[in-house]
């Protein structure tokens, strides 16, 4: 494999950072490659590097390991951009999930869809189009990798006003398949799956044993069938009624429906346990950092993101199978908008990421799907331009929206409370 930069910009980030370095470490091929690791936030950015460096001596992977927290000095000459961004991720989220509550709009989680998900990507698309500009300035032929949400609506905003290639990776895909394997008591390495739809609202439209061939729905309507009521109930209501499996889980496929709150109950997200969570993982961080302890499965076990995997097959132009990525449609659903962000499987190779064609969706749930793409284009259009009617439109359109009074209060807070955060709106 032909040596390569690859920037991770968000590289401080508790869970992400750590998890792209164990993906990079772990691949051999990437022998005499250049990492550079970006964040803003020096101390963690400093901690990250060490740590870094520590795997790349231990496993002897040989990449060439930097950090800054100037992305300008990081792009120039990038194949590869890795982004997993998000500013003040869990205080402002939590504003967005209080806000359009006291207003009686039942949102199940307000990360990616509902007033939650217009709020995050107000916030978000701007700062990614910020480097998307860096990028074609100073990298304009590198491969854009996104996790930063929400997904579908940067790279639509990133496709339709950038000259930049992107594509948005998420794993919930796997999360589908490992609960169905689960269901049917197997190995999730011994099931396929191939699915289809939008991010976070994904349905695996077939699933067989990988070995046999055997389709495994008739065996999952059983399973299903047996299963207590306590157990995954709003995924469960869909499947029985559209047919099919959605994925990841009840949480982010009830950001999407106006009546999820019925299975799923509003607790929200937990963040005093994210919090705690990321706070006993920096502590291990820090220690691994200062040469203290065994880095164990940080050598060993991979992330379960293909962000390197992608990167891999289009240098050594290999044809690699991609279970889902999140790309402009084209064709690949063919009764979805073209302009829609989708996510399907694809093929990667020296050509670049190839989505699958996926052919026609059923007709509800490309209905559902539809829905969606249609907010998509309103919440775009709201972030690029700062455009309040856009936003209260996209809100209006969102399924989770019932009440024309609600929108706008919830919307006029939004847009205060985070109005640092929103200089487009200013």
């Amino acid at each position: 494999m032909r040596p390569s930069k690859i920037v991770i910009i968000g590289a401080g980030s508790v869970s992400f950072g750590p998890g792209s370095l164990r993906d990079a470490i772990q691949m051999k091929e990437l022998k005499d490659s250049e990492l550079v690791l970006v964040d803003l936030n020096e101390e963690n950015l400093d901690i990250v590097t060490r740590l870094a460096k520590r795997m790349n001596e231990e496993a002897g992977t040989g990449l060439k390991i930097s950090s800054t927290t100037n992305r300008e000095e990081a792009l120039p000459e990038a194949d590869f951009v890795i982004i997993s961004i998000a500013v003040k991720r869990d205080e402002l989220w939590k504003k967005d999930w209080e806000i359009p509550r006291k207003y009686g709009i039942r949102q199940v989680l307000g990360e990616n869809g509902g007033p939650g998900g217009l709020s995050h990507a107000l916030r978000n698309i701007p700062l990614i189009l910020d480097i998307c500009a860096d990028m074609e300035r100073l990298c304009p032929n590198a491969l854009l990798i996104n996790f930063s949400n929400p997904e579908s609506r940067i790279i639509m905003a990133v496709s339709k006003y950038t000259s930049i290639k992107a594509v948005g990776l998420c794993h919930g895909v796997y999360m589908g398949r490992d609960r169905v394997a689960e269901l049917l008591g197997r190995k999730s390495e011994d099931i396929d799956v191939k699915a289809a739809g939008v991010n976070h609202l994904l349905w695996l439209l077939d699933i067989r044993d990988k070995n046999t061939g055997e389709d495994l729905y008739p065996a999952l309507r059983k399973a299903e069938a047996e299963l207590g009521e306590s157990h995954d109930p709003l995924t469960r209501a869909m499947f029985r009624r559209f047919g099919y499996w959605p994925a990841p889980s009840d949480d982010h496929i009830g950001e999407y429906l106006s009546y999820a709150y019925e299975k799923t109950g509003l607790h929200g997200y937990d963040f005093k346990w994210a919090a705690d969570y990321r706070e006993q993982l920096w502590t291990r961080l820090k220690s691994l950092a200062r040469g203290e302890g065994d880095l164990g499965d940080l050598l060993t076990k991979p992330s379960g993101e293909v962000a390197f995997t992608i990167i891999r097959a289009i240098v050594e132009n290999r044809n690699e199978y991609v279970h889902a990525v999140n790309i402009p449609n084209n064709g690949c659903i063919e009764n979805l908008p073209r302009d829609a962000v989708v996510e399907v499987p694809a093929l990667v190779s020296g050509f670049g990421i190839q989505g699958l064609t996926m052919g026609r969706l059923p007709a509800g749930i490309a209905a559902l799907c539809e829905m969606q793409v249609s907010v998509q284009r309103l919440a775009v259009e709201a972030a690029v331009k700062g455009d309040r009617q856009a936003a209260l439109q996209a809100l209006l359109v969102d399924p989770v929206v019932d009440s024309m009074d609600a929108a706008e209060k919830t919307l006029d807070e939004l847009l205060s409370v985070h109005k640092d955060y929103l200089p487009r709106f200013s």
